[in-house]
C-alpha cells in the first residue's frame, strides 16, 4: 500500500495530545528572568517621559528598557508598495500611533515581580486627536500620522485593464455596491511567546513562528549580529494563521532584554493585550462595479479598494489587498477587469496576515455582486455563475490580472456542490431561511522567488529538502517549513516513505530549528509549506532513489530501470529472489563498498526547488441559514464544501484543515470584528465562534494534480476560511430577499441584520 494518498493517522497527535507538545511555554532555562510588555494607553501622541524609580524599588527587577534603549532597534517592512515611504520601524518608539504599542519592557526575576514593576511605571503622555478608520483617514481634516507626508495616504496603484471603466459604463446591466470588512484577529490556541538566552556573542531564541528563518535574518541585523550567532528554534507552533509569520517588537525586545541582563528572559502574550498588539488583518473597503451584457455574460469588474494598514505598514504591507485584487475575477472569465488598490494609516494596531490574506475579502465582494446581478435579473445564482465559470479547456490561462490559473474543473466543483446541498424544509419557527453560494480560486504555494522580488517581496520563495538514509535505512527529512498543526510533519514522512520504499515508522522529519533544518526565507505560511517544500522533497527523493538504484544494479547485475523497491529491499523485477536489502545498501553506501564508477559515497541528497509559478486550487462552498426577522440573529444550520487541491497526500487532514478553516471564517462571517472608539480603543468585547455557531460540515474532495508541482500538490490550508462569508451572506440575502442589496458589511451580526430590516 502507498503512503500518498492514505487517511495516515497524524504522527503529531501522539505527543499532542499526551501533554508531551514542544511548545515555548514549556522552555525552562537556568537563571531564567520574566518580561512584562507595557503598552501605551492612548492611540495617537508622544511618550514625554517614563520615570522608572518606583519600579526600581521591587525586588527582583533586573531591568528597565525605554525608548532611548533602543533607539536604533528597527524591524523591516518586507513587503513594499509603490511608493511606499516607510521601510522600516522602531521597535520602541516615543511617538505612539496606536493604543497597545511598546513603550517600555520590564524584567524581573519572577513573572508577579515583574507584573508589579511595570504597573508602577510614571509614564507622562501628551495625546492627540485619533484616526480611526480608512475612509476617515482620507478626510482633509483627518489627523495626521506622519505630519511629514502630509497625508495618510501610503500607496495608491492600479492593477489590471485601464479600460475596464469603459467596458462597465457602456454595458446593458451594472450592479454597483460598496463592501466592508471587519478588522479580524488571529487567535491560535498558543499565544505568542519568546524565550531568549544570549552567551558568548550567540542569541538562542525560542519562539512560536511560522518561520524562523524569517526571525533570525531580522534580530540578527536588527542587533548587528552576524547571522550564524542567532538560531531560532520553533518545534511545536500551537496555531500561527498567518499571526507568528515575523518578528514582533515585543519579542525583538525580549531578546534586548536577554542581552542586556545576561540571562535568559522568557515572555509570554497576555490574553488581554492580544487585541491590541497581535496584527489583525481583513480591514478594509471595497467599492465595485460587476457589468453584464443581455445575456447574463460577465463584461467587466471594476474595484476600488481602501486598506486599512493601521500605524504603519506591518511586514506584509499592503500585500493582503494587493492579493484581493489579483484574486478578484475568481474563477470566472471576463472581458476586462480593473482594480485600484489604496493603503492609508490609521491610530490602531498595523493590520498584517490572517487565514486566507485577501481572498475572503475579494471573494465577499465578487460572490455578493454576482447573487444580487441575478436576483435583479431574475436568474439563478448557480446557473448564472456556470454560464460565465472558465472551463477546462480554458485552462491554463491568464487572468485580467495576471493570474497564471494552471489546471482545475470549475464547474464540475460548483455542480456536485449543488447535487449536495438539501435545503432546510418543514420547519415552522417563524425564522426565515435561505442558501447561498459562493465560488473561488485560490492562489497557493507561494513561491516563485523572482516573482516575489518583482512584486516588493523582500524574500525569496524556494524550499530546500535534506533527504537522507541511513546505514540502517533509516530515513531523516530535514526542511525549512515549520509544524503549526496543519500536520506537515506526518505529509512529509508519507512523501518520503512511498518514494523511498520504508515504513513511515522508519521516517524521521525534522524541522522548527534553524541550526538544524535547511534555509527557507518565510516558512509555513500562504498555503505553501507541502506544495514548495513538498515539492523539493519530491524531487531528492527521486534523486536518492535513482542512486539507491544504481548502487543495486551494480550488485545485482541488472538494469536500474529493472529494478524495484518493495518489503525494504531492491529486487529485480519478475525475480523476487535476486534482491538485495535497503539496509546492506545503506551501509555500503555508507562505507563506500562496492559503489559503482562515478558514485560516491553515502545516501543523501538536498535539492532547492524553486516554483515557476504559482498553482491554483479552487473551491465552491454554500450555506443554509435561519435568520431571526425580530432580533436579526443568522443560524448556520448546515454547510457544504467542495474543494480541489491537487494531489491529495493526506485526505484526513485536507478535510480537517477545510473544516477549522470553514469554523474560523463562520466567526469573520458572524461575529468576530475588533472595533475601536473614535480615540482609538480597542473595545474588549471580541466573540469567537463556537459549537453553537458551527454546524456539521460536509466535505467532498476533488483531485487535478498540479502540472507545475513536483508530486501534483497544491495548498489546502487557507481553502476552508475563503467561502464561508459570501456563502452565508448570500444565504442571508436569500432569506431576505427584499432586502438583500443591504447585505454588503461582515460581520452580520444580529445587530448589522436587524438595522438591514428596520432602519
Amino acid at each position: 500500500m502507498g503512503y500518498v494518498g492514505a487517511r495516515t493517522p497524524r504522527r503529531e497527535d501522539a505527543r499532542l495530545l499526551t501533554g508531551k507538545g514542544r511548545y515555548v511555554g514549556n522552555v525552562r532555562l537556568p537563571g531564567m528572568a520574566y518580561a512584562v510588555v507595557v503598552r501605551s494607553p492612548v492611540a495617537h501622541g508622544r511618550l514625554l517621559g517614563c520615570d522608572a524609580k518606583a519600579a526600581w524599588t521591587v525586588e527582583g527587577v533586573l531591568d528597565v528598557i525605554t525608548p532611548a534603549d533602543a533607539a536604533e532597534l528597527l524591524l523591516p517592512c518586507v513587503t513594499l508598495a509603490p511608493g511606499q515611504r516607510l521601510t522600516a520601524y522602531r521597535v520602541l518608539d516615543d511617538t505612539i500611533r496606536y493604543a497597545g504599542q511598546p513603550i517600555a519592557v520590564v524584567v524581573a526575576g519572577t513573572p508577579a515581580a515583574a507584573r508589579d514593576a511595570a504597573d508602577l511605571l510614571d509614564l507622562e503622555l501628551d495625546q492627540s486627536p485619533a484616526t480611526v478608520g480608512a475612509e476617515r483617514a482620507l478626510d482633509e481634516d483627518a489627523p495626521l500620522l506622519y505630519p511629514e507626508w502630509g497625508t495618510n495616504l501610503v500607496t495608491d496603484f492600479l492593477l489590471g485593464d485601464a479600460d475596464c471603466a469603459e467596458f462597465v459604463e457602456s454595458a446593458e446591466h451594472v450592479v454597483e455596491m460598496t463592501f466592508r470588512t471587519g478588522r479580524i484577529s488571529p487567535h491560535p490556541v498558543e499565544p505568542r511567546g519568546v524565550v531568549a538566552s544570549y552567551a558568548d556573542d550567540e542569541l538562542t531564541v525560542h519562539t512560536s513562528s511560522q518561520a524562523p528563518h524569517h526571525v533570525r535574518e531580522h534580530l540578527a541585523d536588527a542587533f548587528g549580529l552576524t547571522h550564524d550567532r542567532v538560531r531560532v528554534i520553533s518545534r511545536d507552533v500551537g496555531g500561527g494563521f498567518g499571526g507568528k509569520e515575523h518578528v514582533y517588537p515585543d519579542e525583538a525586545l525580549v531578546c534586548l532584554a536577554a542581552m542586556r541582563t545576561g540571562r535568559p528572559v522568557s515572555w509570554t502574550e497576555s490574553p488581554g493585550d492580544r487585541l491590541a498588539a497581535t496584527l489583525p488583518a481583513r480591514a478594509a473597503v471595497h467599492r465595485a462595479r460587476l457589468a453584464l451584457d443581455g445575456q447574463g455574460r460577465f463584461v467587466a469588474l471594476d474595484a476600488d479598494i481602501l486598506g486599512d494598514l493601521g500605524a504603519h505598514p506591518s511586514n506584509v504591507g499592503i500585500s493582503p489587498f494587493a492579493v484581493s485584487a489579483t484574486l478578484l475575477p475568481g474563477p470566472y472569465r471576463f472581458e476586462r477587469v480593473g482594480v485600484r488598490v489604496r493603503g492609508v494609516v490609521t491610530n490602531t494596531t498595523p493590520t498584517g496576515s490572517y487565514r486566507g490574506f485577501g481572498q475572503p475579502e475579494c471573494t465577499w465582494t465578487r460572490e455578493r455582486l454576482i447573487d444580487e446581478a441575478a436576483r435583479r435579473l431574475g436568474l439563478d445564482p448557480v446557473e448564472l455563475r456556470l454560464r460565465n465559470m472558465l472551463t477546462p479547456d480554458e485552462l491554463p490561462c491568464t487572468s485580467r490580472v495576471y493570474q497564471q490559473y494552471d489546471s482545475g474543473d470549475y464547474p464540475r466543483a460548483l455542480r456536485t456542490l449543488r447535487d449536495l446541498v438539501t435545503p432546510v424544509t418543514g420547519v415552522d419557527d417563524g425564522r426565515l431561511r435561505g442558501v447561498g453560494y459562493s465560488c473561488h480560486v485560490e492562489t497557493t504555494g507561494l513561491g516563485p522567488s523572482m516573482e516575489m522580488k518583482a512584486s516588493g517581496i523582500q524574500a525569496g520563495g524556494y524550499e530546500t529538502a535534506v533527504l537522507r538514509m541511513e546505514p540502517d535505512a533509516s530515513v531523516v527529512v530535514s526542511s525549512g517549513v515549520v509544524s503549526i498543526g496543519q500536520g506537515i510533519e506526518t505529509a512529509l514522512a508519507q512523501v518520503a516513505a512511498d518514494r523511498m520504499g520504508v515504513p513511515i515508522e522508519r521516517v524521521r522529519v525534522v524541522l522548527g530549528d534553524t541550526a538544524a533544518t535547511p534555509y527557507s526565507s518565510i516558512g509555513s505560511i500562504a498555503s505553501r509549506s507541502l506544495a514548495v517544500g513538498g515539492g523539493a522533497l519530491v524531487q531528492a527523493a527521486a534523486r536518492l532513489r535513482n542512486k539507491l538504484l544504481a548502487i543495486a544494479a551494480h550488485r545485482l547485475e541488472a538494469a536500474p530501470g529493472d529494478l524495484e523497491i518493495a518489503e525494504e529491499r531492491v529486487r529485480v523485477k519478475g525475480d523476487p529472489r535476486a534482491s538485495v536489502s535497503l539496509r546492506e545498501l545503506a551501509t555500503s553506501a555508507w562505507r563506500a563498498w562496492d559503489l559503482p564508477e562515478g558514485v560516491t559515497p553515502g545516501l543523501e541528497e538536498r535539492v532547492s526547488y524553486d516554483p515557476a509559478a504559482y498553482t491554483f486550487a479552487y473551491g465552491a462552498h454554500a450555506a443554509a441559514v435561519a435568520v431571526d426577522p425580530e432580533t436579526g440573529a443568522v443560524e448556520v444550520e448546515r454547510y457544504w464544501v467542495v474543494n480541489d487541491a491537487g494531489t491529495l497526500v493526506n485526505p484526513s487532514m485536507v478535510e480537517g484543515q477545510i473544516r477549522g478553516g470553514v469554523a474560523q471564517s463562520i466567526g469573520m462571517a458572524l461575529t468576530e470584528e475588533i472595533v475601536h472608539t473614535e480615540d482609538g480603543q480597542p473595545l474588549a468585547e471580541y466573540l469567537l465562534p463556537t459549537t453553537r455557531e458551527v454546524p456539521d460540515i460536509e466535505v467532498v474532495l476533488l483531485e487535478t494534480p498540479s502540472p507545475l508541482t513536483p508530486g501534483g500538490m497544491k495548498g489546502a490550508g487557507e481553502a476552508g476560511t475563503i467561502g464561508p462569508p459570501a456563502a452565508i451572506g448570500n444565504a442571508v440575502a436569500a432569506a431576505m430577499p427584499e432586502l438583500a442589496g443591504r447585505v454588503t458589511d461582515v460581520p452580520l451580526t444580529p445587530q448589522a441584520v436587524w438595522r438591514c430590516r428596520h432602519l
